[in-house]
């Protein structure tokens, strides 16, 4: 019954705009991400990661106040609450991924480490289509659920970078003794990888969203 409600009553439309420009920031950040890990402009790129980040906190504020002032909203509150706070995580761990390459002064990074930025440039493109696609679910329910599934496949491949980058360093440095070395690269690899995780976390709102509105 309040599903039938909530279609016949005028809604609020912002939201998927607020979304939409909240994946903007997000697609942009990784992209300096990816372009800091294979050596372009390391600080340039990390303070634009940092003005990203700041940028997508205003946004998420903004959702989060037009849930409470919203009568009728394009999906459930709390799926949308969610949902926003799953993307703020994903450059949110970014923005940790920068705070510690600038403590440790990092300027180059491991092949493995490139491929995984490469991936994580992979994964918000994803969100970034996914999101318009929200505003008719059902239609899109499709698409939907199979960029939710592509994500989760971006995730596995990036576990196994991560493992594989662990290894790498362990051999590289575990045998010489270089525990700072070692230490760095695996803070790096396990940030990376987290990266990738908050982005499965929002395919798995958006998967949410689609059962329940499907």
């Amino acid at each position: 019954m309040m599903s039938i409600f909530r279609k016949l009553m005028p809604r609020e439309d912002g939201f998927l705009e607020m979304f939409s420009a909240h994946s903007r920031t997000v697609v942009s950040a990784a992209r300096a991400l990816n372009d800091m890990l294979l050596g372009h402009d390391v600080d340039a790129n990390c303070a634009r990661i940092v003005k990203l980040e700041d940028e997508a906190d205003e946004i998420t504020r903004q959702v989060l106040l037009a849930v409470r002032r919203s009568f009728i909203t394009p999906f459930d509150r709390g799926d949308i609450k969610d949902l926003i706070q799953s993307m703020d995580d994903a450059i949110d761990m970014m923005h940790k991924t920068v705070k510690t390459i600038r403590l440790f002064e990092q300027s180059g990074f491991d092949p493995l480490m490139q491929q995984m930025g490469a991936e994580i440039v992979k994964a918000a493109d994803l969100i970034a289509e996914a999101i318009p696609l929200l505003d008719k679910v059902g239609t899109n329910a499709q698409r939907l659920s199979a960029i939710a599934e592509e994500i989760t496949r971006v995730e596995g491949r990036s576990d196994e970078l991560y493992d594989q980058g662990l290894k790498d360093l362990f051999q590289r440095h575990g045998k010489t003794g270089n525990a700072m070395a070692f230490m760095i690269g695996s803070e790096i690899y396990s940030e990376l990888e987290k990266v990738v995780d908050r982005f499965e976390d929002v395919a798995n709102e958006i998967s949410g969203i689609v059962i329940e509105n499907v």
